[in-house]
């Protein structure tokens, strides 16, 4: 290909250099969701439930879960994407070093941005995770 070492699919696939997140990262790992499950504290609302435990480090670890009832995979991303988008929105208002998990309820599907950003807040509070 003109001499190039790298085809144009081996570098759109690589991590951009900005993240969204400035002082979280994403959980990814099945183990680490089960451990919150297990040791994290809970609260929950008409749309969300979230659970909280500590990592003991300077930034937080977003995961968010979604389940086949709530929706297709149209339903599903855009859920997802609006509980990232609230939670970037407002990450500075955080406290730091903490595990956090939201699982969407099925009620969730029909909800719009206004009703998934008074839900995140609202379940913070209860958890008194906000400055």
């Amino acid at each position: 290909m003109y001499g190039c070492k790298f085809s144009l699919r081996m570098v759109a696939r690589r991590r951009p250099f900005f993240t969204f997140m400035k002082f979280s990262e994403s959980l990814k790992k099945n183990w680490k969701f089960r451990e919150i499950y297990q040791h994290g504290k809970s609260y929950a609302n008409k749309f969300l439930v979230m659970y909280i435990t500590e990592n003991n480090s300077e930034i937080n670890y977003l995961g968010i879960t979604v389940s086949k009832k709530v929706g297709n995979s149209v339903v599903r991303h855009r859920i997802t994407r609006l509980i990232r988008e609230s939670y970037r929105l407002h990450e500075m208002m955080f406290n730091s070093g903490l595990n956090i998990v939201v699982v969407a309820r099925v009620s969730a599907s029909g909800a719009s941005y206004q009703d998934i950003n008074k839900a995140v807040l609202h379940l913070a509070k209860l958890h008194k995770i906000l400055m």
